[in-house]
């Protein structure tokens, strides 16, 4: 092309969405609501704003572990609605079923935190109704006494708003059921609460199908991640920490038994599992937290995954150890050693932007500063017609913190960069179509998106605690398979529970960077399914996992949800 035409800069807008396991899986009952209200909310807009945007192209990563979970709350409200069975999540139920226990302080309280639990400016004061709500229930948890004077309909008004501010904008704007409830505002009954479980199964049913859908038509490209979401470098090699930070401290075990045969296996399910829900393999691999390291993305290149995508800050920390200068334009697709997969990295400034700044900017303007930075990274990669920059960030947690959803963000995002002269939306699979020529990698410094580090998951001392517990288990396991003694369902049910206890959400809360309550919530989670472990194993669960041993005092940004890429963020 002349100067005057150059070729447009590729842009990838990859979402990762993904929830931990919340379920206990001796019982199938839910812990934690957040699997439900994040697909009624973000997944459901997500999805829209994809449909409403026919130029537009994106990237979604779905953590196997999660679509497992969309699939078996449909399952649940299916069962509820048309079989006459429970619903298995507290809250949930709370809603929906006719009569309201409260006949104890803690269920009502319980209710009360629960229906609490939103942000406060953008989805609780929105709503007068709900703000007069929340307000009460506020001032009731500071004198738990009066508890006993409110009123069944008190609950039943805050269950209804709660869910209300946790629909999707989309459907908010266009389903007149919704519409209705929101306008009768008070004095919901039995029916109203029915209805809104309606509508849940119906977003809930059909949401996995909508995305399937899109990628059919080639309009998105799905990808995966290991099946329950562990840290694959940490889990081959605990040592893989020290190359980001050579002194950073490791928990008292030296590796994590069969570390690396555990990580195939997280890979082969979750492809199963994509495989079971899309109809097809996926071509693609966000590897959990974009954590890799050169064991990593070999074993991830031997799965047939033909890219896989990780964090500015590893790239620039293989380059470095690579003797390799940065340059002004790092936008390319890199290859390490000899392994046929493609490596894509993160920028950090555009998608922490979008996570952690332009939630409190018009939507308009938001947009308009997001194109000059990619015209400015144009500007610097003109001299390569191949580059390409990929914006990748967390695609539920933000939106909480944006008006009304990030419904004009979102909706302007798509519009503006799929008509952009300047700007080529893409996908991985689709831009690597044309074989562009690779930027080689003789080393890669094992890391995460976060920091380019893995001290968001190791190093601390109750990360380093809760691996230790990880690892005696792990050998518990390990001796009561070389013994032989469990029926081929005991084998299945361990193996499933063994591989939630490996997921990377427990160690990300623990510490003192993260608020008690969330902190308290996670450390039980993770020692519940640690017994659930020994008791599938016919072992007696140690004694210290009767006890918390990670207690929070933080008020971290985004409720600790999201991290920036870079720590002088």
């Amino acid at each position: 092309m002349s100067d005057s035409h150059p070729q447009p800069l590729n842009v990838v807008i990859y979402w990762h969405m993904h929830q931990p396991e919340y379920r206990d899986l001796r019982n199938g009952e839910y812990h934690l609501p957040w699997t439900y209200l994040h697909t009624i909310k973000d997944y459901v807009d997500m999805v829209a704003h994809i449909e409403n945007s026919p130029d537009a192209k994106v990237v979604v990563n779905f953590a196997p572990v999660l679509l497992e979970q969309i699939d078996d709350y449909a399952k649940q409200l299916n069962d509820y609605l048309y079989h006459g069975k429970a619903l298995r999540d507290p809250l949930l139920a709370a809603l929906a079923d006719p009569v309201l226990i409260l006949d104890k302080i803690e269920s009502r309280e319980h209710i009360i935190k629960s229906c609490l639990r939103a942000n406060k400016q953008r989805l609780i004061e929105r709503f007068e109704a709900f703000k007069i709500l929340a307000e009460m229930a506020e001032e009731v948890l500071n004198n738990r006494q009066k508890l006993a004077y409110y009123s069944e309909q008190f609950f039943a008004d805050l269950l209804v708003w709660y869910h209300l501010a946790w629909i999707a904008e989309t459907v908010r704007r266009s389903d007149d059921r919704i519409k209705g409830l929101m306008k009768k505002a008070r004095n919901f009954t039995i029916q109203d609460r029915h209805l809104l479980v309606e509508i849940f199964n119906e977003l809930i049913s059909g949401v996995i199908g909508r995305y399937r859908k899109l990628a059919e038509a080639g309009r998105i490209e799905l990808s995966v991640t290991p099946y329950a979401h562990p840290i694959v470098p940490l889990l081959i090699d605990f040592k893989s920490a020290t190359q980001a930070l050579p002194n950073i401290e490791l928990p008292m075990a030296e590796k994590y038994p069969g570390g690396a045969e555990r990580s195939c296996w997280h890979m082969h399910k979750a492809i199963e599992v994509f495989k079971h829900y899309f109809g097809f393999e996926p071509h693609g691999c966000w590897p959990s937290e974009g954590s890799i390291s050169e064991e990593t993305i070999s074993l991830i290149a031997d799965m047939n995954i033909k890219w896989l995508a990780s964090g500015e800050t590893v790239l620039r920390n293989s380059l470095k150890q690579s003797a390799i200068e940065a340059g002004d334009c790092i936008h390319q697709p890199y290859q390490y050693d000899e392994c046929s997969i493609s490596c894509f990295f993160r920028d950090d400034g555009l998608s922490d932007l979008i996570g952690f700044k332009y939630s409190e900017w018009h939507a308009d303007d938001a947009v308009a500063n997001l194109i000059v930075n990619l015209e400015s990274i144009a500007d610097k990669c003109a001299d390569k017609p191949d580059a390409i920059a990929s914006i990748i960030l967390d695609g539920e947690n933000a939106w909480e913190y944006y008006p009304e959803n990030a419904y004009y963000f979102l909706s302007a995002l798509y519009e503006k960069l799929s008509h952009h002269p300047r700007l080529k939306l893409t996908t991985y699979t689709d831009y690597l179509k044309a074989q562009p020529a690779h930027f080689s990698l003789p080393d890669i410094v094992a890391g995460s998106w976060v920091y380019g580090t893995f001290t968001t998951w190791i190093g601390e001392k109750d990360k380093n605690r809760a691996w230790d517990m990880l690892v005696e288990a792990k050998r518990t396991y390990d001796r009561v398979m070389a013994e032989g003694r469990l029926t081929d369902g005991e084998l299945e049910r361990a193996e499933m529970q063994l591989a939630t206890c490996e997921s990377s959400d427990w160690f990300w809360w623990f510490g003192e960077y993260n608020s008690a309550e969330s902190v308290k919530a996670f450390d039980e989670q993770y020692r519940l399914h640690l017994s659930n472990l020994y008791q599938i194993l016919r072992e007696s669960p140690p004694e210290y996992l009767g006890k918390a041993f990670s207690f929070g005092s933080g008020d971290p940004a985004m409720g600790g949800t999201m991290l920036p890429g870079q720590q002088n963020q």
